[in-house]
Formats: structure tokens, sequence, C-alpha cells
């Protein structure tokens, strides 16, 4: 670690309360400073809690369309019952992560499992939004739900850091999910004391982002919970180590350095694109999801 040099802090972005549609979420990422962080567009966390009376389509989010994005959503505690216009029926539970490539255009819903209630009763989620380039915004759309079990963990010497990778390469493991965009995500429980070096792809922007805890960041120091530490690509990595008992997540992606254009649940580079999304949704052209 002595020899490694760190990536410096260049913003460190509060995780604030909004409300989405009637669901309170917190939101780090867009921020008035911090449009995106190329190519991260938006970061929900969630924890939602359910009583006994509950019924599963009654709650949650129902159908409603994407095109040009990934919307990825990492389950931490719960699960997510995903349904989606192209005929993809999944449950994934806590620490597994589904993966969603909008493509030219999907429909789809995320509700909480029937067994919700015997997990506990709370579903807490991160989504995050990960722009797609625009060679493949108009692909065939895709849909993929990794387990915890088939999420494989990264060895390190350090027992206390458990470093488990959903998409790309990291430490000689392939994450198991495709991604239209080069990005690096892993997903972290540190026990107190625990500690890694993460090494990051030379010019891939970078954040972290604490669900709960505190952590130590070489060069920097200390970041509590709900909190993104954005970093910037000077450094080999950033050396991390756990004050306390600390659950949070990195990614690391190469910028797309396309124009971006958004409307609601669209992400494509100009204003007819969007203009484009919203007709073809109309037409019916993104399918139609009838949930059972």
């Amino acid at each position: 670690m002595e020899n490694e040099s760190n990536r410096k802090v260049t913003d460190l972005l509060y995780a604030e309360k909004v409300d989405m549609g009637g669901f309170p979420v917190r939101q780090p990422l867009p921020t008035r400073n911090v449009d995106m962080i190329d190519p991260f567009l938006l970061l929900h966390h969630a924890e939602i809690k359910f009583t006994e009376n509950i019924h599963p389509l009654k709650e949650g989010v129902g159908p409603h369309p994407h095109r040009g994005f990934s919307p990825v959503t990492f389950v931490f505690k719960g699960g997510v019952h995903h349904r989606d216009s192209r005929g993809n029926n999944s449950v994934i539970y806590s620490g597994g992560t589904q993966w969603m490539n909008a493509g030219m255009g999907i429909i789809h819903s995320e509700r909480p499992p029937e067994n919700i209630i015997e997990l506990g009763g709370v579903q807490e989620i991160i989504q995050l939004w990960i722009n797609t380039p625009r060679r493949h915004k108009m692909d065939i759309p895709s849909y993929f739900g990794l387990s915890d079990t088939d999420t494989p963990e990264v060895p390190v010497s350090d027992e206390k850091a458990h470093i488990k990778i959903v998409s790309g390469e990291y430490g000689g493991i392939q994450g198991p999910v495709p991604s239209n965009t080069e990005v690096l995500a892993l997903r972290m429980a540190f026990g107190k004391g625990g500690s890694h070096f993460f090494r990051l792809p030379e010019n891939y922007n970078a954040w972290i982002y604490a669900l709960d805890g505190k952590l130590d960041l070489g060069g920097y120091g200390m970041m509590e919970g709900l909190n993104m530490a954005v970093l910037d690509t000077s450094g080999a990595g950033i050396h991390v180590e756990a004050l306390v008992d600390t659950r949070f997540i990195l990614m690391a992606g190469k910028p797309l350095h396309e124009p971006v254009e958004s409307y609601g649940p669209f992400v494509m580079t100009n204003a007819t694109e969007i203009m484009e999304a919203m007709r073809d949704y109309q037409m019916g052209k993104m399918g139609v999801l009838i949930e059972e």
C-alpha cells in the first residue's frame, strides 16, 4: 500500500432525501453541483418497510418504460420481483443484483416479492442508472438477474474485507453480468478494521457510496454512511479502511464523452430521439406488461 498512489476525492455528495412519486429515497447523484459522473447518471438508495397486509402487486413500482440506458438494482435487504415486456420474470433477494439493458425500449415493474414479510418486511435497494453508448441505445433489450450465491467473491488477504464483483474484471475475477458500457461494479461488506487498496482502471471515472458505517479513504480521511465520494483519475486507486462495520459499493466506468438528453425514463443524445422514444412508447413499440 505504501507504494500505491491514492486518487483524490473531488466531491463528497450527501444522499439527500427526495420524493419520487410518493416513494422516499436518498439521492447523492445528481446534485445541483454534480450533474453526472460519466457514464453514471443517477443513484437512488431506498429502504422501505411493509406491513403484514401487503399486496405485492399494489406496492413497489408499477409498469413503466425505459430506453437508452441500464437501470441496475442492487438488493441489500428483502428482495425485488422484476417483470418486463420481454417476458422476464425474476425475483432477486438480498445480496443479488438486477441489471437491465433497456436498449430500444422495455417496460418493467419492480415489486416486493410475495414472501417479503417472511424476510422481515424490509426492502433495501440501490438503483443506479448507467448511460449506454450511442451505438447501443437501440439494441434489443436484455435482463440479467444475479443471485448472491452466483456473485463471485474476490479473494483478498484481509478476512474482514468481503468484496463481490458484479460486472467487469477485478483481481483476476470476471463479474458475471455483461454490460454495454465498460464498467467495474463491486459491492462490499467490511468488518471494523477491514481494509483494501482498490486498484482502478486508468482513466475510468470512479466513486464510492457508503450505505452506512464509516470509512477512511487514503489521502482524504473519514467519510460517513449516506455519502458518495467522487474520485479523480490521478492515482492508481484508493485505499479504504472500515472504521466500523460498513456496507458500500464502488463503481468505475469508462466515460462516454457523448451528449446526454434525458426526459423521465428515457436517456438519449438529443431532443429528437427523446420525442421518438415518447412516440414509440405511446404506440406500444416497447411492448406490453401485464402483471400476474
